[in-house]
């Protein structure tokens, strides 16, 4: 059987929360003198005071009413309600004949604000300290009178921290009882009786709360990541993980490493601060690399891992290689970096896939795909068995394994290539600015009537016109012969078309000349939307005229310019 004496529900009270003085500077005064450690019990949520107060003899809840707490080095945290301290009754170590006590009443007062009271603002002190400031939660329960969380946390701030004198109140001055004469008690104590119902009633209404899932451990089996704990936002094993060894029995005191007649520091203390920056120095790399790991989002394993699995294995490759830049740029410039050199890597298999075409005698990208495919096929093919040999037919061959075919470089090089670009990117007539690259080319080369063409020849028949269209034939300059051009003694004729060729024999120009003449005439077309001037071809060529004027009707039969 417990006796009263010894009642559970019985807690540590601080002088801060109930004084035997009923005026705030009494109040205030008595705050600075014994401010004990408070021992947390369980407190229910949601209940009209944070703190309760049993009489130590009958157990009756005295605390909203007058109670009696004895002021002896024998007796701690005694209370008595007023009808047992009346008729001498004591239990425990405590003798109402010689024992000194005093009287504690509710401070059921305004001091700083009109709608709390000084118990409540001592109250909200006292659970400060026990819980910590940010535990508004544990504040709120302590506090009581159903006051919600972000209520406690809302005073505190304006009350306390934004204070003009701070960090006291600004109503702190023990001589201003301007709220005490405006709200008196018997008004203030019926208003927060009334707000108390009030809530009251509104917790009854309200809806049943959703049970709380239980939270995540931080522990590292809770993560994707071996070793990651995602509550604490660190690692199992950190980076320099054994650099607290080196200072965890380090001590400094003050005055202590000073020689007192140089005012120089000792051997010992210099060594002790030079242990100290290398250690700060590992907490800094140590936070450097959590940053980039944050930053670009490393620990979205799965995610970057299914990103991963969409590349090629080049592109793989190159991306781990451009991993080490990632520390000097944030997680969108290193995005834009990476897709960059993954386009540039994409361009140069395309052009060698273009230059491989080139030798064998391919002209168009139709032909490109089509060898391709037939390339492709021949690849998975088995190698081919004797007749001769007895075991042919038994030994099982293991299948080839497929091409790995970059699906950016493809699209660089589909037969439909003028088309994508000429739907891709619209451009407004009206606008001054000149139209992209791309777009000037695909105007160039495609029109409505002779169809997409690559190099000078035609990939998809559009009308039939563009396949009845006549074979441009040069004519030879006046009093000159047909420059012989071969492999031999030509090093780019594999650059240049059929038709180029005979065009650069009959000019006798070399080729490399005339693809200098070829890039510049395309990039003043692009300039202008496609369309270019004879009298601005000639000005771009710089050559004799009537080579220049060649040139100039060559490309635009070739549909790679329009004719202004």
């Amino acid at each position: 059987m417990m006796s009263s004496g010894t009642n559970p529900r019985k807690r540590k009270s601080s002088p801060l929360a109930h004084s035997s003085h009923s005026d705030p500077e009494s109040a205030a005064e008595s705050s600075s003198s014994d401010m004990g450690v408070i021992k947390r019990k369980n407190i229910v949520k949601g209940n009209e005071g944070g703190l309760k107060y049993i009489c130590d003899v009958c157990s009756a809840d005295i605390t909203s009413t007058v109670r009696i707490r004895c002021a002896h080095s024998a007796c701690n945290d005694y209370d008595l309600c007023v009808p047992c301290f009346s008729k001498g009754e004591s239990s425990r170590d405590h003798d109402p004949k010689t024992h000194s006590f005093s009287v504690i009443e509710q401070h059921s007062i305004p001091i700083y604000t009109r709608d709390w009271g000084a118990d409540e603002e001592l109250l909200l002190l006292e659970g400060l300290e026990v819980y910590g400031l940010g535990s508004w939660s544990d504040v709120a329960d302590h506090v009581g009178g159903f006051r919600t969380k972000e209520e406690v946390r809302d005073h505190y701030i304006k009350t306390y921290i934004e204070s003009p004198k701070f960090p006291l109140p600004e109503n702190a001055d023990p001589k201003d009882l301007s709220l005490v004469e405006e709200i008196p008690r018997e008004k203030f104590q019926a208003r927060k009786k009334r707000r108390i119902e009030d809530r009251k009633e509104e917790a009854k209404a309200a809806p049943p709360a959703t049970p709380k899932q239980k939270p995540t451990a931080s522990v590292p089996a809770c993560h994707e990541v071996q070793g990651y704990m995602p509550g604490r936002l660190e690692f199992e094993v950190e980076h320099h993980n054994e650099a607290e060894e080196a200072v965890q029995s380090m001590q400094f005191e003050p005055g202590d490493g000073i020689i007192p007649r140089t005012g120089e520091l000792e051997p010992e203390m210099e060594l002790k601060l030079l242990v100290m920056n290398i250690y700060n120095s590992r907490l800094a790399s140590r936070a450097d690399r959590k940053k980039i790991i944050f930053e670009h989002e490393l620990l979205e394993y799965r995610r970057n891992n299914n990103k991963d699995k969409k590349r090629t294995k080049e592109e793989r490759d190159l991306h781990n290689k451009a991993k080490p830049f990632a520390r000097m740029m944030n997680r969108q410039d290193f995005e834009s970096f990476t897709a960059s050199l993954e386009y540039e890597h994409n361009l140069r298999q395309a052009i060698a896939q273009l230059q491989d075409w080139r030798q064998m005698r391919i002209g168009d990208l139709k032909n490109g795909e089509k060898y391709e495919q037939e390339k492709q096929i021949r690849a998975q093919r088995p190698p081919p068995t004797g007749t001769l040999d007895r075991i042919a037919g038994v030994r099982v061959s293991k299948p080839t394994p497929p091409v790995e075919i970059p699906s950016a470089t493809t699209a660089l090089t589909a037969p439909e290539l003028p088309e994508r670009l000429k739907t891709s990117r619209p451009h407004n007539p009206s606008s001054s600015a000149p139209p992209p690259a791309s777009l000037a080319y695909s105007n160039a080369i495609s029109t409505p009537t002779k169809g997409p063409l690559t190099n000078g020849n035609t990939n998809i028949a559009a009308t039939p016109s563009s396949q009845l269209k006549p074979k441009y034939s040069v004519q030879a300059l006046n009093g000159t012969t047909p420059l012989k051009l071969a492999n031999e003694n030509t090093t780019d004729l594999h650059l240049l078309t059929k038709e180029e060729a005979d065009l650069c024999s009959a000019l006798r120009i070399m080729p490399k000349p005339y693809l200098v003449i070829k890039e510049g005439l395309l990039k003043e077309a692009m300039k202008s939307g496609g369309g270019l001037k004879r009298k601005s071809a000639k000005e771009v060529c710089k050559i004799d005229p009537s080579k220049s004027t060649r040139i100039f009707d060559f490309f635009v039969h070739s549909g790679w310019i329009q004719k202004v």
